[in-house]
């Protein structure tokens, strides 16, 4: 998501969420994924007031491992229920649709929305063909209005 600003796109949306859900006082946790790794961004935890300083460096490019990225994010939900049983987890993944294999959707999550962040006249539809395979939300990531950070 490197190429036409997509990563900052996909920066700018985390952070007004991540402002919208600290006013909910709601929790939130974040996996990343780029190159040939998945990582533990954020975990879950009450949503920050400043959260720019993690946000800055997230990596993008290279390979997509969307599915140890998954992977990863279903152990995280995991863990949260045993914590919090009652808790209406879900997956908002912001992805440009390119991988070569659609990974399962989470098995934790309540729900998944793609956000796609897929933009030109070349559009491969990648982050549509995951919804479709999750029955999945999708949402064009235009559609929120959101300003690169």
């Amino acid at each position: 998501m490197l190429r036409s600003g997509r990563l900052s796109l996909a920066k700018g949306l985390l952070s007004g969420w991540l402002g919208q859900i600290y006013r909910q006082r709601a929790q939130v946790a974040v996996v990343g994924f780029s190159g040939r790794e998945a990582w533990v961004i954020q975990s879950p935890a009450r949503a920050g007031v400043a959260n720019d300083h993690w946000i800055a460096p997230i990596p993008g490019g290279g390979g997509t491992p969307m599915g140890q990225g998954l992977a990863l994010a279903d152990r995280v939900m995991a863990r949260f229920r045993r914590r919090v049983d009652h808790a209406h987890v879900g997956v908002w993944l912001l992805t440009d649709g390119r991988v070569r294999r659609i990974p399962p959707a989470p098995c934790q999550a309540d729900f998944c929305t793609v956000v796609d962040f897929e933009t030109g006249r070349a559009r491969s539809g990648g982050a549509l063909r995951i919804a479709r395979a999750w029955d999945a939300a999708h949402c064009p990531a235009d559609t929120f209005g959101v300003d690169a950070h």
